[in-house]
């Protein structure tokens, strides 16, 4: 990347956490759909960035929010979590060879639907829902998280439609984060993609994930809920509708080479 790329960059990286202490969720979506997108990097080498720098935001924002009491919901969560990242890494590696304009698309869908589902997330709950649902969601996001290391839309739409305490479930969130990126990094480690590119963008994006995430606990901004949902999902589908305009183009362009070639 050139130095007016990496600025880029660590300007994406510094929104992409301001959103992610607002909204408990949307570092990755907005990180991997942006630098995907707009070209700045690949979106595996993306998903693998944000997974770095997920585990470095997810350490900060527990550390300064911990928590004494024991949560009944953190089991299911990480267990699903865990066999859903898993299938999502087995999943990227077989898109990643065999249809990257097939990833594009799907990253580009995902992102559209999660931020639909954050603007429905409305209603609460009269009661806490049963155990079924909440291993669905944690596979569900488990199997985002291990494709893009974006674990987040579908656990958040769950949890947030609890009867719930807000803290406790951003709480539940940042774990669950942080222990589906520590074992993707595993994972696509064991499989060479953590690269030096990689280790280096992640290393300058350090500074700013830690000093977002510092301001951020110190001098939380004022905004009006809404209006930051209706930013952060307007961001998610601007992104994610690219995604899929760039994964239909690249798609029709290789047909068209392969009709072309058929014809010699």
């Amino acid at each position: 990347m050139t130095v007016v790329q990496y600025l880029l960059f660590l300007a994406l990286v510094g929104l992409a956490t301001f959103c992610q202490n607002l909204t408990g969720f949307a570092f990755g979506l907005i990180f991997v759909g942006v630098a995907g997108a707009s070209g700045l990097m690949s979106i595996a080498d993306a998903a693998n960035v944000a997974c770095l720098l997920s585990i470095v935001n997810g350490v900060a924002y527990l550390r300064a929010h911990q928590a004494k009491e024991n949560n009944p919901l953190l089991r299911p969560m990480l267990i699903s979590s865990v066999v859903g990242v898993v299938a999502g890494v087995l999943l990227l590696q077989w898109l990643s060879g065999n249809a990257l304009n097939v990833l594009s698309m799907l990253l580009g869908v995902a992102i559209v639907a999660c931020a639909l589902l954050l603007l429905l997330q409305q209603k609460v709950n009269a009661q806490v829902s049963g155990p079924l649902p909440l291993w669905i969601a944690g596979l569900a996001s488990g199997l985002l998280g291990g494709l893009f290391a974006t674990p987040g839309p579908p656990m958040v739409y769950h949890l947030y439609r609890q009867p719930l305490d807000r803290m406790l479930v951003r709480r539940c969130l940042f774990v669950m984060f942080v222990t589906c990126a520590v074992l993707r990094l595993v994972l696509v480690a064991l499989d060479g993609q953590i690269t030096g590119h990689v280790l280096l963008a992640a290393a300058l994006a350090f500074p700013v994930v830690t000093g977002v995430t510092w301001l951020h606990v110190r001098r939380p901004p004022q905004l009006p809920k809404q209006l930051v949902e209706w930013l952060v999902c307007l961001l998610l589908v601007l992104s994610g509708l690219s995604l899929l305009a760039s994964g239909w183009n690249a798609g029709r362009v290789a047909g068209g080479q392969m009709a072309v070639g058929s014809t010699f």
